[in-house]
């Protein structure tokens, strides 16, 4: 006999007091906050027990000398707005500031420096009340023509009270070096934090390299957002992998490692964006309401496209072979782009330059802030990388460029 279809039973009821079981892949996603928070904590303390060369609280503050405090004891020194300008003399360059501070609350130096060549000893030089008669020098790193803080922790010389300081620069100097100060600098974890958010947000204008690649902030850092970025979403994704994989799960992997990598390019894309922004406000201070000839001039290669024109007006109407020179591979690509449409030629890889051999008579050769190129204007010879020398005439001259005109 068939027996009606009893109703479904109705579900039970939770036990009072007891916790709703929340969904297992809310637990991972939790978990993978909580390895990305400890990968950042661990990190950052790391980071600053390696690069903190004193005290991570310290109770000195830090001092500054302006440019105007500065003085030029060798060499040749004028102020240009917030900096000092110096150049070489037959010694080399010696700046210096009177000081007086104790050693040990100031670990290191920062000369705010640009413009300095690699290819010149540069070394810090200072004196202590506790040997007045020793002069104490340490070598200052140059990275992409700036000067690097240097740390005198620990060295022999850095005790008692620092009675003053100087800067010396040995080597030839093509263009001046501008000096904008000097800091002496505590390097408590809140200085080494500021300093590196300062670098990840600094202003980057448009250059000459623009077009290649940014920076991603100031043109030398000590660590760069990107790779900060990159390394916390590896070590956090490893972390949690680790965690999931001694559970028995880890399905939710691939999802997971994605968020977190699209979550740290956001992070550096929003940095690139805030200075496109002020990129765009900066261009149009600078060439709003210009016409095109005054925008030239006001750009970044200014002073090339003013020495340019100036030659053009020295070259024949009718096309000329012409070999443009520069150390830097932007000034020698810029320069011929102005003189086209003469037959130009320019290496664009390497600063090199063809043999005398392969010039012939009514070539041009424009040089523009490149060494190795020598005149003698009593012989009327120019000569270039200690080549064989070639009779040319000089056609017009400028701070660090030349025209000449091939005999």
């Amino acid at each position: 006999m068939a027996h009606p279809e009893e109703p479904p039973s109705p579900p039970l009821a939770a036990a009072p007091g007891a916790t709703p079981e929340v969904p297992r892949h809310d637990h991972r996603y939790r978990d993978a906050l909580v390895a990305l928070l400890a990968t950042c904590v661990v990190a950052l303390l790391g980071y600053l027990a390696l690069v903190a060369p004193g005290a991570w609280f310290p109770t000195a503050a830090s001092k500054e000398w302006s440019p105007r405090m500065l003085a030029v004891a060798r060499g040749s020194g004028a102020m240009d707005r917030d900096a000092l300008i110096v150049a070489a003399g037959s010694g080399g360059v010696l700046i210096t500031v009177e000081t007086d501070f104790r050693a040990t609350d100031y670990p290191a130096i920062a000369w705010s420096a640009s413009n300095v060549p690699d290819n010149v000893d540069v070394r810090m030089v200072w004196r202590t009340d506790y040997a007045p008669a020793k002069v104490n020098t340490v070598a200052v790193p140059i990275v992409a023509g700036q000067l690097r803080p240097v740390v005198v922790a620990g060295d022999p010389g850095w005790v008692g009270r620092i009675r003053g300081l100087a800067l010396a620069i040995n080597g030839p100097l093509a263009t001046p070096v501008r000096i904008a100060g000097v800091s002496a600098r505590p390097m408590g974890i809140a200085d080494i934090i500021a300093d590196r958010f300062a670098e990840w947000t600094a202003f980057e204008r448009v250059s000459g390299t623009t077009i290649n690649g940014v920076n991603g902030g100031s043109n030398v850092q000590d660590l760069p957002l990107p790779v900060l970025l990159a390394s916390l979403v590896a070590l956090a994704a490893l972390l949690w992998y680790a965690l999931e994989r001694y559970r028995g799960r880890t399905a939710l992997f691939p999802s997971l490692l994605a968020v977190l990598f699209t979550t740290a390019w956001l992070l550096d894309d929003a940095r690139w964006s805030w200075n496109l922004v002020r990129q765009t406000l900066a261009a149009g201070r600078t060439y709003a309401g210009r016409d095109w000839r005054e925008r030239h001039l006001a750009a970044e290669d200014g002073a090339l496209f003013q020495f340019i024109e100036a030659a053009r007006a020295e070259l024949p109407a009718e096309p000329a072979r012409i070999f443009m020179t520069a150390d830097a591979h932007y000034f020698r690509g810029r320069g011929a782009y102005h003189l086209y449409p003469h037959n130009v030629y320019f290496d664009p890889y390497r600063n090199t330059i063809p043999q005398s051999s392969l010039v012939r008579s009514g070539d041009y050769f424009v040089v523009y802030q490149r060494r190795g190129v020598q005149y003698d204007p009593a012989t009327q010879r120019l000569r270039w990388d200690g080549g064989e020398p070639v009779s040319a005439e000089l056609l017009l001259t400028a701070p660090g460029a030349a025209l000449f005109r091939i005999r």
